[in-house]
């Protein structure tokens, strides 16, 4: 975000947690703490007072929204709405409460409960924690109450809550990103196909192919309902299953979020720039696409362990680099290319070889 809050002429102080953090890079001002540091949280709303407060991720502690309503900052997105984004079994039951479509689920209480869901839908589930889990994380294919044992002691123990649900036979999965300031209005990017590999997102293709206009119609609807009913403020991303010519909510994320990072080079506004935009409450930018096919392929950790090297060995001049400036980990999203153009075979091929190239130094 930083780029673009110099753009709009805002400064971004961040709360980081070390000095050279990959935020704390391009950040006009730092705070070295964590959110659960009353002394770091105090330093990052001292004065001059910041005329809001907002996430790069939904595991914010309470004790930092009452913090900052004790100042008069405002939250944006505010508990009160990201709490459906931090708790999957309170996002189930407001999505069914607006009538929105949900699988079908079911709040874990003990093995019986398991079983009972199990045998109600054909053997075969999806165990999730309400909180904590992302990127794969905290879910769990399961056939037999037995698979769900450890994190029903866990439970037991003091852990978090879990809910299991029906297991989707999806034909693809997809995702619509809305943006909503605070007097409600409501901008809408094109809907994307997010493909997934191993539980994490590996290429987004914007617009999705070969989608029925009734159906992206119906995608754009739930987001901006979505993001309306639950008074969200920024960047919200609905996850979405299409099940035989139909829409299933999968999950929600309150900020800029991985099924957007095509728009850095693929629309006229950018997430990260329209997030600031709608938390400073401005007008909302143009969400249009500037090609074609825009395709984004995430860079997940790799061979490489100094990034910036593999600049230099992109032949493709329309590959749009991007990185994080992380230190590389096994599975570990590091960076993305976004490659835009008229053909989507030719977009999608060229993506995934300059991401293969920025991971491993060979194309593939």
């Amino acid at each position: 975000m930083a780029p673009a809050a110099t753009e709009l002429g805002l400064t971004l102080r961040v709360l980081v947690e070390s000095a050279d953090a990959a935020a704390a890079l391009p950040a006009h001002e730092t705070v070295v703490g964590q959110p659960s540091d009353a002394d770091a949280v105090a330093r990052l709303l001292a004065e001059p007072r910041p005329m809001a407060l907002t996430w790069e991720h939904e595991h914010i502690p309470e004790s930092l929204f009452e913090a900052a309503a004790a100042v008069g900052v405002p939250a944006r997105p505010g508990l009160d709405a990201l709490v459906f984004a931090q708790d999957k079994i309170a996002m189930r039951g407001r999505m069914e409460s607006i009538g929105l479509p949900n699988p079908d689920w079911a709040r874990v209480e003990d093995a019986a409960s398991v079983t009972a869901f199990l045998d109600a839908h054909g053997g075969q589930a999806v165990l999730k924690t309400a909180r904590g889990g992302y990127d794969g994380k905290g879910v769990r294919v399961i056939a037999d109450a037995a698979d769900a044992a450890d994190w029903i002691a866990r439970r037991a123990a003091g852990g978090p809550d879990l809910l299991v649900e029906q297991k989707v036979a999806f034909t693809r999965e997809l995702a619509v990103l809305v943006a909503r300031r605070p007097s409600g209005d409501v901008a809408v990017w094109p809907v994307v196909e997010s493909i997934q590999r191993d539980g994490v997102c590996s290429e987004v293709i914007a617009p999705a192919p070969a989608l029925d206009a009734a159906l992206e119609m119906r995608a754009r609807e739930i987001g901006a309902q979505v993001a309306t009913e639950l008074g969200v403020v920024g960047v919200l991303a609905v996850e979405m299953f299409e099940a035989h010519g139909e829409l299933v909510i999968n999950e929600l994320a309150m900020r800029p979020h991985n099924s957007g990072h095509w728009t850095m080079d693929g629309s006229v506004t950018s997430q990260f720039e329209q997030h600031l935009r709608a938390v400073a409450d401005l007008p909302l930018g143009d969400t249009s696409p500037r090609s074609a096919w825009t395709v984004m392929a995430n860079v997940l950790g790799g061979a490489r362990q100094e990034l910036p090297s593999a600049l230099a060995d992109i032949v493709d001049p329309g590959a749009k680099i991007h990185l994080y400036g992380k230190a590389v980990r096994p599975g570990r999203k590091v960076g993305h290319v976004n490659v835009s153009g008229t053909h989507r075979q030719q977009v999608y091929d060229r993506a995934v070889a300059a991401a293969a190239i920025v991971r491993e130094g060979v194309q593939q």
